[in-house]
């Protein structure tokens, strides 16, 4: 299941909710070559700089690796637990990726339920005001983009609501798998 959206729709704090009531998911963690926020811990993603990250990517160590705004975004290549399902929390250009990798992967496409919010979002990680303006202003491509990808769009209005919908979604999935054809 690979979760996108624009920055400050809540992926991370969604795929944090979806952990917590989900046992059987399993996160991939990321690798980024941008510097943490304020706001992170260090826990978010493998921060490593663009030499390492170039180097990983010689030796074709990501499922799918992305440049957005200057900085480089991967997902190493996914070695879950036995009888767990991935999620991926990545940008849209991995999930293109991903999809030409394994056309049965399911994309959700996350949204904010306005502009406003989400700039509201943005401004609360702490990110410079240069970056927050970036952001919005590929907002709107990174939501169309998406909306081509996805299986499904939830919006991001609560973030119980929004990882309960998910959760059925992956339900859903999961008994459909299980139904023999």
């Amino acid at each position: 299941m690979v979760l996108i959206g624009p920055g400050g729709v809540g992926k991370g704090t969604v795929a944090r909710r979806l952990l917590e009531l989900d046992r059987t998911l399993w996160l991939s963690r990321s690798w980024t070559t941008r510097a943490p926020r304020p706001s992170e811990t260090g826990e978010e993603y493998v921060f490593v700089d663009r030499g390492s990250f170039e180097a990983a990517i010689a030796r074709d160590f990501f499922y799918e690796w992305a440049e957005f705004h200057g900085h480089l975004y991967g997902t190493p290549r996914p070695d879950p637990p036995e009888g767990r399902d991935v999620l991926l929390e990545i940008e849209v250009q991995g999930a293109r990726q991903v999809r030409q990798r394994d056309n049965d992967a399911v994309i959700i496409l996350l949204t904010a339920p306005t502009m406003a919010l989400l700039e509201q979002r943005l401004r609360g990680r702490g990110d410079h005001e240069e970056h927050v303006a970036r952001r919005l202003e590929s907002t709107r491509h990174e939501i169309d983009q998406g909306r081509v990808l996805c299986d499904h769009e939830v919006v991001n209005d609560n973030i119980e609501r929004a990882s309960h919908e998910i959760l059925s979604i992956l339900e859903g999935l999961r008994q459909s798998r299980r139904i023999p054809t």
